[in-house]
This record gives C-alpha cells, sequence and structure tokens, in this order.
C-alpha cells in the first residue's frame, strides 16, 4: 500500500476508478483501488476509492455468488482444465464476490479505526449500510448488516462515535431496528457459548482468562449500549431496505450457498414467501425485541451493566415485552442478591406481581430484610421508598407484619440522617392509618397492654427456637424492656406487637427543626379515617441534607427570636443563666482562703444548695 501511495496521485487515482466504471478491461484497477482505502493512508484516496468501488460494485450485487472462500477454490479447481464461457463467467462473478467480500472487511476497519478522519468514517457506514439496502435484491441484506455489528461489538477499540451514527441515521427505520434485534440476538447466543467452553476448559492461564473476562465484558457493554440506543416503536413504519422476503427465522432470504441444490431452494421459496413489509415487521418487532433481551440477560454482566440494566428495566423494557413474566428468574434471582442490587430490582419484581399475576411467597420477608440505613443514602431509595409503601398499603396484611415494618423502621430512625427520618415519620403514619390494629404501639406503657398478643405468641410458640434462644428468656420481667428483636429477619418472629413506638418520641427532641415539627402528626387519632389522610411519600422520598436547608430559608417565620445586649458582654454566659450556681463569689472564697490559710464553706454549700441538687440529680 505505501508503494501505491507513492506511485498515484489523487488524480490518477480518479482516473482509475474512471477506467473500471467504463469498462471491463480495465478490471484489474478493482485491486489497486482497493489498497487505498486504510486509514494509514490520505484520506482523499480513500474517499475517491470508496466513490468508485461503490458505484462499481452496486448494479453487480445482486448478481454475485454468496460469499465462500471454500466455493471459489473448488470452483477454480474444478474448471481449470474447462474453457467455456459459462465456466469462466462463473469464475469470474465469484472473483468478484471475493473483491466485494475484501472492499467491505476495508470498510469495515475504515469505519472503527480511531486514526481515520470522523467524515471518511461517515462515508465508510453509509456505504455500508447502501450495500445493505440494495444487495439483496432491493430488500435488506442481513447478512452484510450482522458482520458489521459482528465487527462493531467485537472491535478493541471505542465505537461510541459509531453508535451515534447509527443512533442518528438509521434506527429510526422500522427494518434496521428490525434486523437489529436478530442480529443482537445471534451474538448473545455466541458469547453464551463462548462462556460456557470458557467454564469447560482447564489449564488456561491466569493471564489468558483474565483478558478472556476482560473481552467478553467489553462485548457485553457493546451490546448493552445498541440494545439501550434502539429508539421505541413509533408511528413512523419507514423502512431502509424496502419490502423483501421473510424467512420463518425472520431474516431475508438470502442467495443459496450451494448452487447444485436448486430444487430444495425453490421449494423453501415457495415455503417463505411472506413479503416483509412494514405492518408485518411490526407485528414481529415485540418477539424479536424480547428475545434479544432475554438472550442478553443471561450473559455473565458486569456490576455497573447489571445496575444499570435494573434500573431501566421497568420502563425501557417491561412494557415492550411480549411476555414480561419471561423476566421472573432473572428479576427473583437478583431480589436475592440483596443490598442495592435488590433494591433496584423491587421496581421491576413489584410490577411483574400487581400486573402480570407474578406469585412471590417470601416477598415481604425480602423486602423486610432490605430495611437497613445503607437505603437511605442509596442512590434510588426515592423510588424504593415509594415502592415500599405502595407494597404495604393492602389492607389484608397481618398485623404481625404491619407492626414488623412500623419498628424496624422506627428503630433505624435513631441513626439515619434527617431527611431519613421525614420519610420514616410518613411511612409509620401511613401505616397507622391504614392498619388500626397496630395503634397499640404508640400508647402502650408496659407490656401487660397488649393487642392481639396473643395472636403473635401463638405463632413464637410454634417455633421454640425464638422462645428458647440464648440470651433471652422466654417472658420478661424487667419492666421497660423492649421485646423487639432488631436481629431478626423474619418479622413474623420479630415480636413487634409486643413492642412500641418509643424511639419515635425521642423525635420530638429532634436537632432538625423539620423533624421534631413532623412529628407531631403521629399525635392524631390516625384510626379515624374520615379527619384524617395519607401522607404523599414522594414529599419525602428524595430529601437531602440541602433539601431541608433550602425549605428552611424559604420558609416565612412570623416570630423572629432577638437577643439584645443594654451593654456589652463581658462573657459567655451570665450569670442569670445558671439559676443557683455561683462563679465570682467562689472565686473570691478561694482566694480569701488561700490568704487566711483555712478552707472557708458558704452558707449557700449545704447539702440543700441548688448546686449540690444539680449535681446530685446529674
Amino acid at each position: 500500500m505505501n508503494s501505491g501511495e507513492k506511485k498515484y496521485r489523487l488524480k490518477e487515482v480518479k482516473a482509475l476508478g474512471q477506467e473500471l466504471l467504463s469498462s471491463t478491461a480495465h478490471i484489474n484497477n478493482l485491486p489497486v483501488l482497493l489498497s487505498f482505502i486504510s486509514p494509514q493512508l490520505p484520506p482523499q484516496h480513500a474517499l475517491e476509492s470508496i466513490l468508485s468501488l461503490q458505484s462499481f460494485f452496486t448494479p453487480l450485487l445482486p448478481d454475485l455468488p454468496p460469499s465462500s472462500t471454500a466455493s471459489f477454490k473448488s470452483i477454480s479447481i474444478k474448471n481449470a482444465q474447462s474453457n467455456s464461457h459459462s465456466d469462466a463467467q462463473l469464475i469470474y462473478s465469484t472473483w468478484l464476490r471475493s473483491k466485494f467480500d475484501e472492499f467491505v472487511s476495508s470498510l469495515t476497519q475504515l469505519l472503527l479505526s480511531p486514526l481515520a478522519d470522523h467524515v471518511l468514517r461517515e462515508v465508510a457506514l453509509d456505504t455500508l449500510m447502501e450495500f445493505v439496502k440494495v444487495g439483496n435484491g432491493g430488500h435488506f441484506h442481513s447478512a452484510i448488516y450482522y458482520k458489521l455489528l459482528r465487527n462493531v461489538v467485537h472491535s478493541e477499540e471505542p465505537v461510541d462515535f459509531v453508535l451515534e451514527l447509527l443512533i442518528s441515521k438509521y434506527y429510526n427505520y422500522i427494518d434496521t431496528r428490525y434486523f437489529t434485534y436478530i442480529c443482537l440476538e445471534k451474538l448473545c447466543k455466541s458469547l453464551e457459548g463462548k462462556c460456557i467452553s470458557d467454564d469447560k476448559r482447564t489449564g488456561t492461564s491466569s493471564a489468558d482468562e483474565k483478558n478472556s473476562k476482560a473481552s467478553m465484558e467489553f462485548c457485553i457493554r457493546k451490546i448493552q449500549s445498541l440494545l439501550s440506543s434502539i429508539p421505541k416503536e413509533n408511528s413512523n413504519c419507514e423502512m431502509w431496505g424496502g419490502s423483501g422476503n421473510l424467512s420463518k427465522e425472520g431474516e431475508s432470504k438470502e442467495i443459496p450457498e450451494r448452487p447444485k441444490a436448486e430444487n430444495k431452494q425453490n421449494k423453501s421459496d415457495r415455503q417463505n414467501n411472506n413479503v416483509l413489509s412494514a405492518s408485518s415487521i411490526a407485528k414481529k418487532m415485540k418477539l424479536k425485541f424480547t428475545k434479544a433481551w432475554i438472550t442478553f440477560l443471561r450473559l455473565p454482566l458486569p456490576l455497573d451493566v447489571y445496575k444499570e440494566v435494573l434500573s431501566t428495566l421497568h420502563e425501557a423494557v417491561i412494557p415492550r415485552l411480549s411476555n414480561p413474566i419471561m423476566l421472573c428468574d432473572f428479576l427473583t434471582r437478583s431480589y436475592d442478591i440483596g443490598g442495592v442490587v435488590s433494591v433496584m430490582a423491587l421496581n421491576s419484581l413489584f410490577i411483574l406481581m400487581t400486573q402480570h399475576g407474578l406469585e412471590y411467597p417470601n416477598f415481604y420477608e425480602k423486602l423486610y430484610a432490605l430495611l437497613l440505613p445503607s437505603i437511605f443514602m442509596a442512590k434510588h431509595r426515592a423510588k424504593f421508598f415509594q415502592l415500599l409503601d405502595s407494597c404495604l398499603k393492602s389492607p389484608l396484611l397481618p398485623a404481625y407484619l404491619a407492626a414488623s415494618f412500623a419498628k424496624k423502621l422506627s428503630r433505624l430512625s435513631l441513626s439515619v440522617p434527617p431527611s431519613g427520618a421525614l420519610v420514616i415519620i410518613a411511612l409509620i403514619h401511613n401505616l397507622l392509618r391504614r392498619h388500626p390494629s397496630i395503634n397499640c404501639l404508640v400508647h402502650r406503657e408496659n407490656e401487660d397492654d397488649i393487642v392481639n398478643g396473643d395472636l403473635e405468641k401463638t405463632r413464637n410458640d410454634d417455633a421454640n427456637t425464638d422462645e428458647c434462644r440464648p440470651g433471652r428468656k422466654a417472658s420478661s420481667t424487667k419492666p421497660g424492656t423492649d421485646l423487639f428483636d432488631n436481629e431478626e429477619r423474619n418479622p413474623m418472629r420479630s415480636n413487634a406487637l409486643r413492642s412500641s413506638l418509643w424511639e419515635i418520641d425521642t423525635l420530638r427532641h429532634h436537632y432538625c427543626p423539620p423533624v421534631s415539627r413532623f412529628v407531631l402528626s403521629l399525635e392524631n387519632d390516625l384510626t379515624v379515617r374520615s379527619k384524617t389522610t395519607e401522607v404523599a411519600i414522594t414529599d419525602f422520598s428524595g430529601g437531602s441534607y440541602a433539601t431541608i436547608f433550602g425549605e428552611e430559608i424559604r420558609r416565612r417565620v412570623k416570630q423572629v427570636p432577638l437577643a439584645f445586649y443594654k451593654t456589652t458582654p463581658t462573657s459567655l454566659f451570665s450569670e442569670s443563666d445558671f439559676v443557683g450556681w455561683t462563679f465570682k463569689e467562689e472565686e473570691e472564697s478561694k482566694a480569701k482562703s488561700s490568704e487566711n490559710g483555712t478552707l472557708s464553706i458558704s452558707e449557700g454549700d449545704d447539702n440543700s444548695s441548688p448546686k449540690r441538687r444539680r449535681l446530685e440529680c446529674s
């Protein structure tokens, strides 16, 4: 290629292209023009070669044989001794096909090279997509498009520029989106098979295994970018490749790879003679979308991709699936992981349970286990609190379950930031209003005041492990002991109905004014549903220190406290602030005693003095 660069000038490259287009006598110009399509050569040479070769191959594509190096070799050997015109034409067309495949490979290499000019890369993509459009007799050529996406996914270079071009220029066409799902499904299956083979392989070095894993993650990230960037179906049903024939697998009908099997091919063509129109694509789009996503979710997703998928699954994927229940295995596995992953999976799992009839027996037990202090600092905490409130809205929840959630939240209020305390108060407010049977937790003063306690005790007696747990007696005789077990993961065994919400009472003296004000709403009789309303969790779920501070500075204060001094203060605290305490007199008495060498005791230092009483009380 370097010799070609030195030998030919731009004007001569243009002349080579014109000669090739004018007559087949100059067919030897074809390999020369192919040599200029490289990111290392001047972009003007590559651009002129691309334009000339595109004009040359476009009318020839429908008549070219299938791409197969093996068939070309066999045909060449078989017809080496024959001089018939038909055999020579077949050899010539097969050679042209090999050069076209070389042209496509060069265009793909140029497209994915970060060294190439952006304009030249865009021209290379446009040329490839033009072949996709007309390469199958005016129908969508899925084979060329699959090779393009396969090279994009397996490329070791960043492909953000290529993705932007595909999204902005071609993903608005319905057939491009359709065949993108088909190609991505195939790529996911090939990666899945590679993962299985790597797991079975033994004796590989740790370095090779690490490189293979990194390459796999890089491919998965690119597939995720392609899947998430495909726009939703809209009223625009414009097609890029026109109408074509749809096979049973949903792919365009190709020229048979084995020309001898003409009868079989004609038979399959008659059976698969369904026209691939925009309306037929729209009907099959959901099925292809579902297969692509389900196959992708079976791959070993990296943690960052895993979280990103879970965060958008309920909005971008579930409404477009043909059967959303197919996600139940993926979501239940995610929900069982715990931590932030379970919080992010809760949204989609809740949709399957409420809208698609999914049954999950241990749902509330797993939800109860998610109530940790770290949840109040998580990125997706706002949606989690809204879903938590929705999950606890049913009036059919048993009293022990509602009490366990209320008590667990109450205990968390002692260790969460002020924004979390506001959310907890709102959640407990709604729980007390929806479930009047747990209002006994509000005003309980001793263990004897138990409502429905016998019912919970019966449940606890069935599980003797709870009563016979080391370090806990069957019945607590010490007054003021909280029987709630904060470490218990099963809400049925937490003894919440035998406790009280004393933690909420401590919030009356919270240092944050919004918390201390809002907790007063629980003093109302929430069992009177006609005079009370539920609190909107959305008003508090996204709170933080910044939002609380912003609301406080915007709040109109009716009475402003003022500090006025007639004289300039000489100390931080005045004697009037500490009634019964003496400061100056004590210093004078100590000074006199030191001068006289005796210890004087004032009258105010007897046992009845306010100072001594304060010390004893403290």
